[in-house]
Protein backbone atom coordinates (compact mmCIF):
# COMPACT_ATOMS: atom_id res chain seq x y z
CA UNK A 1 0.00 0.00 0.00
CA UNK A 2 2.80 2.42 0.87
CA UNK A 3 4.46 1.82 -2.48
CA UNK A 4 1.14 2.28 -4.26
CA UNK A 5 0.43 5.53 -2.39
CA UNK A 6 3.87 6.92 -3.23
CA UNK A 7 3.44 6.00 -6.89
CA UNK A 8 0.04 7.70 -7.05
CA UNK A 9 1.33 10.85 -5.34
CA UNK A 10 4.31 11.07 -7.70
CA UNK A 11 2.06 10.58 -10.73
CA UNK A 12 -0.34 13.21 -9.38
CA UNK A 13 2.47 15.74 -8.97
CA UNK A 14 3.81 14.94 -12.44
CA UNK A 15 0.35 15.36 -13.98
CA UNK A 16 -0.16 18.62 -12.12
CA UNK A 17 3.23 19.90 -13.28
CA UNK A 18 2.49 19.04 -16.92
CA UNK A 19 -0.95 20.69 -16.87
CA UNK A 20 0.38 23.85 -15.20
CA UNK A 21 3.26 23.94 -17.69
CA UNK A 22 0.96 23.66 -20.72
CA UNK A 23 -1.40 26.27 -19.28
CA UNK A 24 1.48 28.64 -18.51
CA UNK A 25 3.03 28.36 -21.98
CA UNK A 26 -0.26 28.89 -23.79
CA UNK A 27 -1.12 31.89 -21.60
CA UNK A 28 2.28 33.54 -22.05
CA UNK A 29 2.06 33.13 -25.84
CA UNK A 30 -0.93 35.47 -25.73
CA UNK A 31 -0.36 39.23 -25.61
CA UNK A 32 -0.34 40.56 -22.00
CA UNK A 33 -3.52 42.17 -20.71
CA UNK A 34 -3.65 45.87 -21.49
CA UNK A 35 -3.25 48.12 -18.46
CA UNK A 36 -5.27 51.26 -17.81
CA UNK A 37 -2.89 54.24 -18.27
CA UNK A 38 -4.64 56.10 -15.44
CA UNK A 39 -4.36 53.24 -12.93
CA UNK A 40 -2.13 54.14 -9.99
CA UNK A 41 -0.85 50.54 -9.89
CA UNK A 42 0.28 50.57 -13.52
CA UNK A 43 3.97 51.07 -12.75
CA UNK A 44 3.94 48.40 -10.05
CA UNK A 45 2.39 45.82 -12.40
CA UNK A 46 4.83 46.64 -15.18
CA UNK A 47 7.76 46.31 -12.78
CA UNK A 48 6.40 42.97 -11.60
CA UNK A 49 6.05 41.75 -15.17
CA UNK A 50 9.66 42.70 -15.80
CA UNK A 51 10.75 40.78 -12.70
CA UNK A 52 8.80 37.73 -13.90
CA UNK A 53 10.66 37.81 -17.22
CA UNK A 54 7.89 38.79 -19.60
CA UNK A 55 10.53 39.91 -22.12
CA UNK A 56 12.52 36.68 -21.85
CA UNK A 57 12.05 33.26 -23.56
CA UNK A 58 9.05 31.20 -22.49
CA UNK A 59 11.03 28.52 -20.67
CA UNK A 60 12.98 31.14 -18.72
CA UNK A 61 9.66 32.69 -17.69
CA UNK A 62 8.40 29.27 -16.59
CA UNK A 63 11.54 28.73 -14.53
CA UNK A 64 11.07 32.09 -12.78
CA UNK A 65 7.41 31.22 -12.19
CA UNK A 66 8.26 27.87 -10.56
CA UNK A 67 11.05 29.43 -8.50
CA UNK A 68 8.69 32.06 -7.09
CA UNK A 69 6.14 29.37 -6.16
CA UNK A 70 8.58 26.98 -4.48
CA UNK A 71 10.66 29.60 -2.67
CA UNK A 72 8.07 32.28 -1.80
CA UNK A 73 4.67 30.70 -2.63
CA UNK A 74 4.21 33.66 -4.94
CA UNK A 75 1.66 33.06 -7.71
CA UNK A 76 1.93 36.55 -9.12
CA UNK A 77 -0.07 39.76 -9.05
CA UNK A 78 -3.51 40.42 -10.47
CA UNK A 79 -3.13 42.75 -13.45
CA UNK A 80 -6.74 43.22 -14.54
CA UNK A 81 -9.49 42.43 -12.03
CA UNK A 82 -7.79 43.49 -8.79
CA UNK A 83 -4.79 45.38 -10.09
CA UNK A 84 -1.78 45.19 -7.81
CA UNK A 85 -3.19 42.62 -5.36
CA UNK A 86 -1.49 39.31 -4.61
CA UNK A 87 -3.16 36.41 -6.44
CA UNK A 88 -2.94 33.89 -3.59
CA UNK A 89 -4.32 36.44 -1.11
CA UNK A 90 -7.31 37.04 -3.39
CA UNK A 91 -7.84 33.33 -3.85
CA UNK A 92 -7.71 32.66 -0.10
CA UNK A 93 -10.25 35.40 0.60
CA UNK A 94 -12.75 33.74 -1.79
CA UNK A 95 -12.33 30.20 -0.46
CA UNK A 96 -14.59 30.39 2.66
CA UNK A 97 -17.77 31.15 0.68
CA UNK A 98 -17.19 28.20 -1.66
CA UNK A 99 -16.40 25.78 1.17
CA UNK A 100 -19.35 26.80 3.36
CA UNK A 101 -21.98 26.50 0.60
CA UNK A 102 -20.68 23.13 -0.59
CA UNK A 103 -20.23 21.82 2.96
CA UNK A 104 -23.88 22.57 3.76
CA UNK A 105 -24.88 20.90 0.50
CA UNK A 106 -22.97 17.69 1.27
CA UNK A 107 -24.14 17.52 4.89
CA UNK A 108 -27.73 17.75 3.60
CA UNK A 109 -27.31 15.44 0.63
CA UNK A 110 -25.39 12.42 1.93
CA UNK A 111 -27.85 11.14 4.58
CA UNK A 112 -30.86 11.77 2.33
CA UNK A 113 -29.23 9.98 -0.61
CA UNK A 114 -28.14 6.98 1.46
CA UNK A 115 -31.55 6.61 3.15
CA UNK A 116 -33.37 6.77 -0.19
CA UNK A 117 -30.98 4.17 -1.61
CA UNK A 118 -31.59 1.86 1.35
CA UNK A 119 -35.35 2.28 1.04
CA UNK A 120 -35.27 1.51 -2.69
CA UNK A 121 -33.10 -1.59 -2.15
CA UNK A 122 -35.31 -2.95 0.62
CA UNK A 123 -38.39 -2.40 -1.58
CA UNK A 124 -36.77 -3.88 -4.69
CA UNK A 125 -39.08 -4.19 -7.73
CA UNK A 126 -41.93 -2.43 -5.91
CA UNK A 127 -43.51 0.83 -7.00
CA UNK A 128 -41.36 2.62 -4.41
CA UNK A 129 -38.17 1.23 -5.98
CA UNK A 130 -39.31 2.06 -9.52
CA UNK A 131 -40.31 5.60 -8.51
CA UNK A 132 -37.04 6.34 -6.71
CA UNK A 133 -34.93 4.81 -9.51
CA UNK A 134 -36.78 6.76 -12.22
CA UNK A 135 -36.49 10.05 -10.33
CA UNK A 136 -32.81 9.36 -9.69
CA UNK A 137 -32.09 8.90 -13.38
CA UNK A 138 -34.06 12.03 -14.29
CA UNK A 139 -32.28 14.15 -11.67
CA UNK A 140 -28.82 12.93 -12.69
CA UNK A 141 -29.60 13.68 -16.35
CA UNK A 142 -30.48 17.34 -15.69
CA UNK A 143 -27.62 19.86 -15.16
CA UNK A 144 -27.49 21.63 -11.80
CA UNK A 145 -27.97 25.08 -13.35
CA UNK A 146 -31.45 24.03 -14.53
CA UNK A 147 -32.42 23.38 -10.91
CA UNK A 148 -30.89 26.74 -10.01
CA UNK A 149 -33.17 28.59 -12.43
CA UNK A 150 -36.22 26.60 -11.30
CA UNK A 151 -35.48 27.30 -7.63
CA UNK A 152 -34.98 30.99 -8.33
CA UNK A 153 -38.24 31.16 -10.26
CA UNK A 154 -40.39 29.16 -7.80
CA UNK A 155 -38.96 29.93 -4.38
CA UNK A 156 -37.46 33.39 -4.95
CA UNK A 157 -39.75 34.96 -7.56
CA UNK A 158 -43.15 33.28 -7.12
CA UNK A 159 -43.14 32.47 -3.40
CA UNK A 160 -40.61 35.05 -2.24
CA UNK A 161 -39.15 32.73 0.40
CA UNK A 162 -35.49 33.33 -0.45
CA UNK A 163 -33.42 36.13 -2.01
CA UNK A 164 -32.30 35.70 -5.61
CA UNK A 165 -28.60 35.89 -4.76
CA UNK A 166 -26.41 35.18 -1.76
CA UNK A 167 -25.62 37.97 0.71
CA UNK A 168 -22.17 39.43 0.17
CA UNK A 169 -21.23 39.63 3.85
CA UNK A 170 -18.50 37.63 5.58
CA UNK A 171 -20.44 36.29 8.58
CA UNK A 172 -21.47 32.88 7.23
CA UNK A 173 -23.10 31.57 10.40
CA UNK A 174 -26.12 33.86 10.72
CA UNK A 175 -29.68 32.93 9.82
CA UNK A 176 -29.97 35.64 7.15
CA UNK A 177 -26.78 34.41 5.47
CA UNK A 178 -27.87 30.76 5.65
CA UNK A 179 -31.27 31.69 4.19
CA UNK A 180 -29.60 33.45 1.28
CA UNK A 181 -27.41 30.37 0.68
CA UNK A 182 -30.29 27.86 0.67
CA UNK A 183 -31.19 28.21 -3.05
CA UNK A 184 -27.59 27.47 -4.02
CA UNK A 185 -27.39 24.63 -1.48
CA UNK A 186 -30.55 23.03 -2.88
CA UNK A 187 -29.30 23.40 -6.46
CA UNK A 188 -26.06 21.60 -5.62
CA UNK A 189 -27.81 18.93 -3.53
CA UNK A 190 -30.04 17.37 -6.19
CA UNK A 191 -27.21 15.73 -8.12
CA UNK A 192 -25.37 14.55 -4.99
CA UNK A 193 -28.54 13.02 -3.51
CA UNK A 194 -29.32 11.21 -6.76
CA UNK A 195 -25.75 9.93 -7.04
CA UNK A 196 -25.66 8.48 -3.54
CA UNK A 197 -29.17 7.04 -3.97
CA UNK A 198 -28.14 5.17 -7.10
CA UNK A 199 -24.86 3.91 -5.60
CA UNK A 200 -26.43 2.78 -2.32
CA UNK A 201 -29.36 1.07 -4.03
CA UNK A 202 -27.09 -0.81 -6.46
CA UNK A 203 -24.65 -1.99 -3.79
CA UNK A 204 -27.25 -2.91 -1.20
CA UNK A 205 -29.38 -4.80 -3.73
CA UNK A 206 -26.39 -6.93 -4.66
CA UNK A 207 -25.38 -7.55 -1.04
CA UNK A 208 -28.90 -8.51 0.05
CA UNK A 209 -28.87 -11.41 -2.44
CA UNK A 210 -25.44 -12.68 -1.34
CA UNK A 211 -24.90 -16.10 0.23
CA UNK A 212 -23.71 -14.71 3.56
CA UNK A 213 -26.99 -12.82 3.96
CA UNK A 214 -28.89 -16.09 3.53
CA UNK A 215 -26.61 -17.65 6.14
CA UNK A 216 -27.27 -14.76 8.53
CA UNK A 217 -31.02 -15.26 8.16
CA UNK A 218 -30.75 -19.01 8.74
CA UNK A 219 -28.88 -18.30 12.00
CA UNK A 220 -31.97 -16.54 13.30
CA UNK A 221 -31.33 -12.86 12.49
CA UNK A 222 -34.31 -10.87 11.34
CA UNK A 223 -34.15 -9.08 8.00
CA UNK A 224 -33.57 -5.75 9.73
CA UNK A 225 -30.78 -7.18 11.92
CA UNK A 226 -29.05 -8.84 8.98
CA UNK A 227 -29.31 -5.66 6.92
CA UNK A 228 -27.87 -3.40 9.62
CA UNK A 229 -25.15 -5.75 10.88
CA UNK A 230 -23.95 -7.23 7.60
CA UNK A 231 -25.40 -5.70 4.44
CA UNK A 232 -24.84 -2.04 5.28
CA UNK A 233 -21.35 -2.76 6.58
CA UNK A 234 -20.36 -4.30 3.23
CA UNK A 235 -22.01 -1.46 1.29
CA UNK A 236 -19.89 1.08 3.13
CA UNK A 237 -16.80 -0.24 1.32
CA UNK A 238 -18.11 1.53 -1.79
CA UNK A 239 -20.12 4.35 -0.23
CA UNK A 240 -17.51 5.74 2.21
CA UNK A 241 -14.85 6.40 -0.47
CA UNK A 242 -17.50 8.34 -2.41
CA UNK A 243 -18.19 10.41 0.71
CA UNK A 244 -14.45 11.10 1.14
CA UNK A 245 -14.25 12.19 -2.49
CA UNK A 246 -17.21 14.53 -2.03
CA UNK A 247 -15.61 16.17 1.01
CA UNK A 248 -12.33 16.65 -0.84
CA UNK A 249 -14.24 18.17 -3.73
CA UNK A 250 -16.16 20.72 -1.64
CA UNK A 251 -13.41 23.27 -2.19
CA UNK A 252 -13.83 23.18 -5.94
CA UNK A 253 -17.45 24.32 -5.76
CA UNK A 254 -19.51 24.90 -8.89
CA UNK A 255 -18.56 27.53 -11.43
CA UNK A 256 -22.05 27.98 -12.86
CA UNK A 257 -23.95 27.85 -9.55
CA UNK A 258 -21.62 30.43 -8.00
CA UNK A 259 -22.19 32.71 -10.98
CA UNK A 260 -26.00 32.33 -10.92
CA UNK A 261 -26.33 33.03 -7.19
CA UNK A 262 -23.47 35.58 -7.01
CA UNK A 263 -21.55 33.48 -4.47
CA UNK A 264 -18.26 35.32 -3.81
CA UNK A 265 -16.21 32.13 -4.10
CA UNK A 266 -13.37 30.71 -6.16
CA UNK A 267 -15.74 29.50 -8.88
CA UNK A 268 -16.96 32.98 -9.70
CA UNK A 269 -13.39 34.28 -9.41
CA UNK A 270 -12.34 31.69 -12.01
CA UNK A 271 -15.01 32.82 -14.47
CA UNK A 272 -14.11 36.48 -13.94
CA UNK A 273 -10.42 35.73 -14.52
CA UNK A 274 -11.32 34.17 -17.89
CA UNK A 275 -13.58 37.03 -18.98
CA UNK A 276 -11.24 39.84 -17.85
CA UNK A 277 -8.77 38.26 -18.82
CA UNK A 278 -6.55 38.12 -15.73
CA UNK A 279 -3.86 35.56 -16.55
CA UNK A 280 -2.15 35.19 -13.12
CA UNK A 281 -5.53 34.57 -11.46
CA UNK A 282 -6.48 32.13 -14.21
CA UNK A 283 -3.31 30.06 -13.75
CA UNK A 284 -3.75 29.97 -9.97
CA UNK A 285 -7.35 28.78 -10.27
CA UNK A 286 -6.47 26.21 -12.95
CA UNK A 287 -3.75 24.74 -10.73
CA UNK A 288 -6.17 24.59 -7.81
CA UNK A 289 -8.98 22.84 -9.69
CA UNK A 290 -6.53 20.36 -11.21
CA UNK A 291 -4.99 19.58 -7.82
CA UNK A 292 -8.41 19.08 -6.19
CA UNK A 293 -9.54 16.69 -8.93
CA UNK A 294 -6.35 14.63 -8.73
CA UNK A 295 -6.35 14.58 -4.91
CA UNK A 296 -9.98 13.43 -4.77
CA UNK A 297 -9.20 10.51 -7.07
CA UNK A 298 -6.23 9.41 -4.97
CA UNK A 299 -8.13 9.66 -1.68
CA UNK A 300 -11.00 7.56 -3.06
CA UNK A 301 -8.66 4.85 -4.37
CA UNK A 302 -6.54 4.66 -1.22
CA UNK A 303 -9.53 4.67 1.13
CA UNK A 304 -10.72 1.33 -0.29
CA UNK A 305 -7.69 -0.39 1.21
CA UNK A 306 -8.11 1.19 4.63
CA UNK A 307 -11.86 0.57 4.84
CA UNK A 308 -11.62 -3.08 3.77
CA UNK A 309 -8.34 -4.83 4.76
CA UNK A 310 -9.00 -7.44 2.08
CA UNK A 311 -8.28 -4.80 -0.55
CA UNK A 312 -4.60 -3.99 -0.95
CA UNK A 313 -3.76 -2.00 -4.03
CA UNK A 314 -0.29 -2.53 -5.40
CA UNK A 315 -0.10 -6.06 -4.00
CA UNK A 316 1.45 -8.74 -6.19
CA UNK A 317 -1.23 -11.25 -5.23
Amino acid sequence: MLKYILQRVVLMLLTLFIIIGICFVLIRLLPPAQLDPTDIHKDVVEARREAMGYNKPIMVQFGIFLKDIFTKWDWGMSDKLYVGRDVFELFSSKMPATVIVNLYSIILSIPIGILLGIWAALKKNSWIDHTISTLTMLIISVPSFVYAFLIQYIFSYKLGWFPFVMDQGTDYFTWSMFKSMLPAIMSLSFGVIAGFTRTTRAELTEVLTSDFMLLARTKGLTRAQATVRHALKNCMVVILPSIFGQFIGIMSGSLIIEKIFSIPGVGQLYIKSINAPDYPLFIMNTAFYTAIGLAAGIVVDISYGFIDPRIRMGSKK
